[in-house]
């Protein structure tokens, strides 16, 4: 077969809708993170009002993922009666030029009818085989006068495109051209991702305790408290993730952290140490306190044992002072000066900011030297260290830290050596997934093409409009689904993880209370971390509203996140209150019946490709409830969500009978009753 006039170099298929930006909501400014993993501050976004129930429709969608049914068709005036098969092949699709779609033969004409991407030019031909005998033919359509050269000798045929009424929305698959997948490859659309905080997980091995001891640390919440692989590997053995329907770990950086303490960033006045991994010395070996290599390869092979993924936290931006890497190359260009702009470049200070001309350069404490990546030794010693790492352990991805302070060819030379290097091979797509703290979408954005950089970034306006609106009963429904809506495709080709909590922020419970803790979505929890800490809530209230959230996002793409012990909705404020160790008994009422709800979330989702992979649509709302449906095919899932402090009675929902399949209750619809602070999970 001849060549073609283009061929993707980089592919993703995607789903995803969207009908356009609400405004932003403002954040509040200042540092958030915690003293090894800084960032900055932005802006949420979200508006809207009521309304009642809404016609069903195609699905919504970003035009830049639309398709079209549209038939070519081969004939009659050219046929010579020995056809034996005729085949579209052109650009349509990401593999369409090397495994084409069959036309059917209608009796005059040969007839291929595929899906075309809304409102864009296609290339094709037909692929001809004959049964006299005579070599096959690949020749543009003789009813389209519009070609374009082939670049060999022969031509091609030139679509200008198409819009329609009905159409359909592009999968969601990552496909990299050049690196086709194994057919049994996972699908990160189907991830659920669970953050275990290694150091307050399980400690497993207490002969790798090894707390510092320092006069300058304040009681035990900032220091290393015993976690351990060994400890996170025994809740793999004994099934707990799987209960959670959790198939996906991200594990803190496991590469060596520092011996020393230091003032916290953003005018902290309490000393921490690195238990949190985010101040990186020895890049070539394993956290001590965590175990061994051996004990982390152990980790990675129970994990995929249990049909578990593992993504490994790396922190690219900086290595802590004490790194002997460091100490190697701290005055030949391989990292940005402290000094800089007459001041010392901290970030949050002067004129380094962490938005503006020295976001990139900026040293995020001055014990925290900044990588330049500007610099090419530097940048591929860099991205050959994340190399090792993967190949050496088997991650299946990456967690990647404060990607917004780091120049994007990093990423890029990242991401081309884990296609030539492991890609290649393991015919697996490895999963970049970065972490911009930032309510800006298009700050979140900018860093995501999958096959050249990030697959997704975590969903923090997401997270600010869902806890807003559900979990502290914030304005009205309809807000959730404007913005939702616009953000379906926002982000073009990605799979981002979406989640309720992190090691940033407050612990979600407390913004679920009837009296919530912090009015502000976007707080730090910084006023109650280390003194007037919260308490477990009495109510069973924030429980139920917990468990809301998670129900919208386990009933929506994405790759969801649990933060640990927000499945049993754990006290605290914000850092180091938001780590405190994971209990493992003494649960209350209400935390047994929300981790009971998450449960049941999480094989409902397994159960359904409509909740990972569908299409939304909205079939009713009112100012506390939303009733949509998510459709994949004949995979049909509705899903009615009451937030409010009473019974609430939805519509829209089809007549017939209806199974609940969060209590099994048998429903007939169109209307059925949702009790407060809940959410039913329907199919017929």
């Amino acid at each position: 077969m001849p060549a073609v006039i283009r061929f993707a170099l980089l592919t993703l298929l995607v789903a995803g809708c969207g009908r356009g930006v609400t405004d932003p909501l403002p954040m509040p400014p200042g540092n958030p993170f915690n003293p090894g993993d800084p960032g900055s501050g932005g802006y949420g976004s979200g508006s809207g009002g009521g309304g009642a129930g809404i016609p069903s429709g195609p699905p919504m969608c970003d035009t830049s993922v639309r398709q079209c049914a549209h038939a070519f068709a081969y004939g009659p005036m050219t046929l010579n009666g020995h056809e034996k098969t005729v085949t579209l092949i052109g650009d349509y699709r990401t593999d369409s030029w090397t495994n084409g779609d069959p036309a059917t033969f209608d009796g005059s004409k040969w007839v291929a009818t595929v899906s075309v991407p809304w409102a864009k030019q296609v290339i094709y031909k037909f692929h001809i085989t004959y049964d006299n005998g005579a070599a096959d033919a690949y020749l543009p359509d003789p009813s389209n006068p519009t070609q374009a050269d082939d670049g060999f000798g022969g031509k091609n045929s030139v679509f200008a495109g198409t819009t329609c009424e009905v159409w359909t929305c592009a999968s969601t698959q990552i496909a990299c051209s050049g690196t086709p997948l194994a057919a049994d490859s996972f699908d990160w659309r189907d991830a659920v991702i669970y953050w275990a905080f290694v150091d307050r997980f399980v400690n497993g091995d207490a002969t790798n305790d090894a707390p510092i001891s320092s006069p300058q640390l304040t009681g035990n919440a900032a220091n290393w408290q015993g976690g351990d692989w060994k400890g996170l590997q025994s809740k793999i053995s004994d099934g707990y993730f799987a209960a959670l329907g959790v198939n996906t770990l991200w594990i803190t950086v496991p590469v060596d952290n520092s011996e020393s303490v230091g003032l916290g960033t953003g005018g902290d006045t309490f000393y921490y140490t690195g238990y949190h991994g985010y101040w990186p010395r020895d890049l070539t070996k394993t956290e001590s306190r965590f175990g061994a290599g051996s004990d982390l390869t152990a980790l990675v092979t129970a994990a995929h044992g249990a049909g578990i993924k593992v993504i490994a936290d790396y922190a690219m931006n900086h290595v802590h002072k004490d790194s002997p890497i460091y100490q190697a190359h701290m005055n030949d260009g391989w990292f940005n000066p402290l000094m800089q702009a007459g001041q010392s470049c901290v970030c949050g200070t002067g004129v380094c900011q962490y938005d503006g001309a020295y976001a990139k350069t900026c040293w995020f404490a001055d014990y925290l030297p900044d990588w330049n990546f500007n610099n090419a030794d530097a940048r591929a010693y860099s991205v050959g260290n994340a190399m090792m790492w993967i190949k050496t352990y088997g991650f299946d991805g990456f967690r990647l830290d404060a990607v917004k302070h780091i120049e994007t060819s990093w990423l890029t030379d990242l991401r081309a050596a884990l296609l030539a290097q492991v890609e290649a091979t393991t015919k697996q797509h490895v999963y970049l997934v970065g972490e911009t703290f930032t309510g800006v979408r298009d700050d979140i954005k900018k860093f995501i093409s999958p096959c050249t950089e990030l697959d997704g970034q975590f969903d923090f306006p997401l997270r600010a409009q869902l806890v807003q609106n559900v979990i502290m009963r914030q304005g009205k429904m309809n807000d959730l689904i404007t913005f939702m809506d616009s953000n379906t495709g926002y982000y073009g080709t990605s799979v981002m993880s979406t989640f309720l909590g992190n090691h940033d922020v407050p612990r979600t419970i407390h913004f679920g209370e009837d009296t919530p803790l912090w009015s502000d979505v976007w707080a730090n929890g910084k006023d109650r971390n280390w003194s007037n800490q919260p308490a477990q809530p009495a109510s069973g209230n924030a429980y139920e509203r917990l468990a809301l959230g998670f129900a919208v996002l386990w009933t929506n793409r994405g790759a969801p996140l649990i933060y640990y012990g927000d499945e049993i909705g754990l006290a605290g404020a914000g850092d180091p209150d938001n780590r405190r160790m994971m209990p493992w008994t003494g649960y209350s009422a209400a935390q047994n019946a929300l981790l009971a709800k998450v449960k049941k979330l999480g094989t409902i989702r397994a159960a359904h490709t409509a909740l990972r992979r569908g299409d939304r649509t909205t079939l009713s709302y009112g100012d506390d409830t939303w009733v949509y449906q998510m459709v994949d095919g004949s995979d049909r899932v509705y899903v009615a969500i009451n937030r409010s402090d009473a019974t609430a009675t939805v519509s829209g929902l089809p007549a017939g009978a209806l199974t609940d399949q969060m209590t099994g209750e048998a429903l007939t619809g169109p209307s059925v009753s949702v009790p407060p602070r809940s959410a039913r999970v329907m199919t017929k």
